[in-house]
C-alpha cells in the first residue's frame, strides 16, 4: 500500500519554503559559510589552525564547516573569507526588465 506524501511547489529558497525566520539572508549565508569551508581545505588548514587564522574558537570553525552559519551575519562571514586570502566584490545593478518583480542577491564564486 503505497501513501501519497503531498508535494508543494518551492518558492526557490528552501528556507522560505520552511519558514524560517530570515529566509531571505540564509542563502547567502549558506553559500558564504561553503565558500569558506572550500578554501579552508584548499589551504590545508587543521581546525584548529584555521581558528587561529580566523580569530575564532574550533567549535565556531567546525559548526561554519559542518553548515551551521547561524549567529555569523554575512558581513562577518566577509571577513572570515577576507582573512582566508578570498576577494569580495559586491556588484549591484538593474534587474532583467520584465522578469521578476523584486530583485535577488546571490553569491556567484570566481
Amino acid at each position: 500500500m503505497s501513501r501519497k506524501i503531498p508535494i508543494h511547489a518551492s518558492s526557490g529558497n528552501v528556507f522560505a519554503d520552511l519558514n524560517l525566520p530570515d529566509a531571505a539572508d540564509l542563502p547567502i549565508q549558506a553559500e558564504l559559510a561553503r565558500l569558506i569551508h572550500l578554501q579552508i581545505k584548499r589551504l590545508g588548514l587543521r581546525q584548529v589552525e584555521a581558528a587561529a587564522r580566523l580569530g575564532l574558537k574550533q567549535p565556531d570553525v567546525s559548526k561554519l564547516i559542518n553548515g551551521r552559519h547561524t549567529g555569523f551575519s554575512a558581513e562577518r562571514l566577509f571577513r572570515l573569507l577576507n582573512a582566508l586570502d578570498q576577494d569580495i566584490r559586491i556588484v549591484v545593478g538593474p534587474k532583467p526588465f520584465g522578469v521578476r518583480r523584486r530583485g535577488i542577491m546571490n553569491v556567484v564564486a570566481a
